[in-house]
């Protein structure tokens, strides 16, 4: 099937395509949810939106594929935060991204499927099928309920290379481990889960990530200019303190290719069964 992807640029939704395209489904383009305007970061139950700034340059120049992004609406919040998403709700958050899935396929007919990197959320899952479901595309989740451990373990084996956006746990301090690859954080995040139950892969909240480089990427993502965010204004580096890596400029880069193996004993599906 041809599909867009739904992505924030982390790991997840990013591996998801991976996954997606190994099955033999044609990706067309992603689709993009970032913060309103004058805003670093979405109070979203649903959207990721760290390090926003960096999709345009990560999609339509190293993934190679357009990119359709829309600013979360100020006034749209989650505003049913049951369990259930049965009928749309004109001000909550999942509006925009019917308006955004919308666009997709208003530009592009042939768009028949969409992804997503949902793992353990059926908050997320739920309202994600919901908007399929009125548009009439075909949800994919490749990713879903696949133990976070080995699903860490994949990515990094299968050569995602991402650095941390944000970090929001215990145990993770903003001066230290933004902008740190995923593989470097490994072990630590192993201790962090034995300490304080710490989800391996981040669904919890504790961190969220940029992949600057993987397998279908034509270039890679470099990190020009950087700043360190302190939501709460407050720059201790306590172990529990909020902090943002704000990308303020990047630019794409050329790469040696390196093809993605698509044989069918590695599928995700195959080796984690």
């Amino acid at each position: 099937m041809k599909f867009c992807a739904l992505v924030s640029g982390g790991k997840d939704s990013i591996y998801a395509v991976m996954e997606a395209v190994k099955n033999g489904h044609e990706l067309v383009c992603c689709a993009h949810l970032g913060p309103p305007p004058e805003v670093l970061e979405s109070n979203s139950y649903m959207f990721q939106s760290a390090a926003s700034s960096a999709l345009p340059i990560l999609v339509e120049e190293c993934l190679g594929v357009p990119l359709i992004m829309r600013r979360a609406t100020p006034e749209r919040l989650a505003v049913n935060t049951n369990m259930t998403y049965a009928d749309a709700v004109n001000n909550d958050e999942v509006e925009d991204l019917f308006d955004l899935l919308s666009e997709v396929i208003s530009k592009y007919n042939e768009v028949v499927a969409i992804s997503c990197g949902a793992l353990f959320s059926n908050y997320q899952r739920i309202r994600v099928e919901h908007v399929c479901s009125r548009l009439g595309l075909t949800p994919l989740s490749f990713l879903w309920r696949i133990p976070q451990h080995r699903l860490l373990d994949a990515m990094i084996a299968d050569g995602v290379q991402a650095v941390l956006v944000k970090v929001a746990a215990p145990g993770l301090i903003p001066r230290k481990h933004l902008n740190r690859d995923l593989g470097f954080l490994r072990a630590h995040f192993d201790k962090l889960h034995q300490k304080f139950q710490f989800h391996i892969c981040g669904e919890g909240g504790e961190y969220e990530s940029l992949v600057v480089d993987c397998p279908l990427f034509k270039q890679k993502l470099v990190l020009d200019e950087i700043e360190i965010v302190f939501p709460d204004g407050d720059e201790s580096n306590n172990v529990d303190e909020v902090g943002i890596l704000n990308v303020l400029k990047c630019h794409a880069q050329s790469k040696e290719q390196s093809a993605m193996d698509i044989s069918p004993q590695h599928l995700l599906s195959q080796r984690i069964a």
